[in-house]
C-alpha cells in the first residue's frame, strides 16, 4: 500500500509539472489596441469672418496602454480658415501632428465669408482613425455688403 501511495504521489507530482510547463509561457498576451472615439461639445453652427470658434475635444478610450500615441489632422474641403490648437500650435491642412492631451481645445478662425467645412482626423499608433466634421455658416455683419 505504501508503494502504491508513492507512485500516485509521483504520477501527481509529475502531472502538475507538466501542466505548469505547458500552461506557463514567457510572453504575457499584452492589448495593445484599443477603440478610440472622438467625442466634442456642440460648436456653433453660425460663424463671421475674422471670428474664432471653440471646439472641446475628448478622447475616451475603451482601454489604457501606454504605449498607445495619438495624432492629429485636418483637412478643409469647403472655405478658408485657421485651425490651431490650446497651446497655440497652428495647423496646416494635412499634416500630422502628435495629440498629447486626452482632454484639448481646438480654435478655428474664419479667413472667408463662404460657407467652412473642417474634418478633423485623430489617428492611433496602431491605424485606427476617428473622424468628426465641423460645418459653419457664414452670418454677415451690418457692414458687410449683401448680394441682390
Amino acid at each position: 500500500m505504501k508503494k502504491f501511495r508513492k507512485y500516485v504521489a509521483l504520477g501527481v507530482l509529475a502531472g502538475i509539472i507538466t501542466l505548469l510547463c505547458v500552461a506557463c509561457s514567457s510572453e504575457v498576451d499584452v492589448q495593445k489596441v484599443y477603440r478610440f472615439e472622438l467625442q466634442t461639445m456642440p460648436v456653433q453652427k453660425r460663424i463671421v469672418m475674422g471670428e474664432t470658434a471653440e471646439i472641446r475635444c475628448r478622447l475616451v478610450r475603451e482601454g489604457d496602454y501606454d504605449e498607445a500615441r495619438y495624432f492629429i489632422r485636418y483637412f478643409q474641403p469647403d472655405g478658408r480658415g485657421e485651425l490651431h490648437l490650446d497651446d497655440g500650435m497652428v495647423f496646416a491642412p494635412n499634416d500630422l501632428y502628435p495629440l498629447d492631451n486626452m482632454v484639448f481645445r481646438l480654435y478655428y478662425t474664419s479667413h472667408c465669408t463662404d460657407q467652412q467645412t473642417i474634418d478633423i482626423y485623430v489617428e492611433d499608433n496602431y491605424g485606427q482613425v476617428v473622424q468628426e466634421s465641423f460645418s459653419f455658416q457664414n452670418e454677415r455683419t451690418d457692414g458687410d455688403e449683401q448680394e441682390e
